[in-house]
């Protein structure tokens, strides 16, 4: 097995880096001795550290959670049991159905016992109001809704009941920072604790991007995680970006609007702060077969600020509800 070779007094500091380039190979067990640790690692990268081969031993894959509660829930518990759940850091959010709620600390217990890096288990709740939050319930673990998130090489600090955060989008995040060009100036409209902003603002050659959010708690999350990042190409906003976005008096090269209960109500923002060649990203809910009905709010908000567009693309990015997804529409103002 590959192995990067780290003095024990350097061990943690190398072990955030590969987490962080999402290079820590997690199947195996790391590997230690008197002087050195030697971590898994997916590939080799530049560094001063060195690379060997150790033979090092293959975790067990987990039980899952179904499995794990064979012997102690009945077959019609079993049925109705929903084991998919939303991990933000050590933070487990799970989905209850109402014929499980007296059993439902004893499930919470159990998706304890089986990940070891899960450290507290909440219930979830629905998304409600403007600011989109949930409340949740504490089942089982440490009594915290504060969490620590990795991906795509950031940070982010976060009360997963005050700000709304999907961790399922971090694929989405990718696939947009990825599309960004060098030099580009990034408007994130609803931009909550700054995900977008700072997956963008880590990972590409922006010039620079701006984030205006609402929730005074996601706001103020987003100063912190601009800090933690150490990022200083990015501001960030409280307020409505309606008020917000025509004071600063821009045109920008790319408009993410990640909203998609709502953004369509917001489009004659984006537009004026547009200009010939600006790419809008634009969220929407829809079926799978009437996209059409996404792109012609598009058009229809074109036509009413005397713009043209040109669809670039559509990509379906998870699934909302029954045979509803959340959708992407990619277009440019031409």
């Amino acid at each position: 097995m590959l192995c990067i070779k780290v003095p024990v007094k350097e061990a943690e500091k190398v072990k955030k880096e590969l987490m962080n380039k999402d290079l820590f190979d997690k199947e195996h067990y790391i590997k230690k001795d008197k002087e050195f640790i030697y971590f898994p690692a997916r590939k080799r990268f530049k560094t001063k550290y060195k690379f060997v081969h150790k033979i090092l031993k293959k975790k067990k894959p987990r039980t899952d959670l179904k499995g794990s509660l064979v012997k102690k829930l009945n077959k019609k518990d079993l049925e109705v049991l929903r084991t998919s759940m939303d991990v933000i850091g050590d933070i487990a959010i799970l989905e209850i159905p109402k014929e499980l709620e007296k059993k439902e600390k004893l499930i919470a217990k159990e998706v304890l016992r089986a990940n070891k890096s899960i450290k507290t288990v909440l219930k979830k709740g629905k998304h409600e109001g403007v600011f989109r939050t949930q409340k949740l319930e504490h089942l089982a673990g440490e009594k915290t809704k504060e969490a620590v998130y990795k991906e795509n090489n950031v940070t982010l600090k976060l009360d997963v009941e005050q700000v709304y955060f999907s961790p399922r989008l971090g694929n989405e995040r990718k696939r947009v920072y990825k599309t960004v060009k060098k030099g580009e100036d990034i408007l994130v409209m609803f931009s909550g604790c700054s995900p977008y902003t700072c997956v963008i603002a880590k990972n590409t050659k922006a010039k620079h991007v701006t984030g205006v959010e609402i929730n005074p708690e996601a706001h103020n999350y987003a100063l912190q995680n601009v800090l933690i990042n150490k990022l200083n190409n990015t501001s960030v906003f409280l307020g409505d970006v309606r008020n917000i976005v025509p004071r600063l008096n821009k045109k920008y090269d790319r408009i993410i609007m990640p909203l998609p209960k709502s953004a369509a109500d917001y489009l004659d923002v984006a537009l004026k702060a547009s200009k010939k060649g600006t790419i809008i990203h634009f969220y929407d809910f829809q079926k799978e077969t009437e996209t059409n009905k996404s792109v012609e709010k598009i058009k229809k908000a074109c036509k009413t600020a005397k713009k043209k567009c040109r669809i670039l693309k559509i990509v379906k990015c998870g699934q909302h509800a029954p045979r509803e997804f959340r959708i992407c529409v990619e277009f440019k103002v031409v």
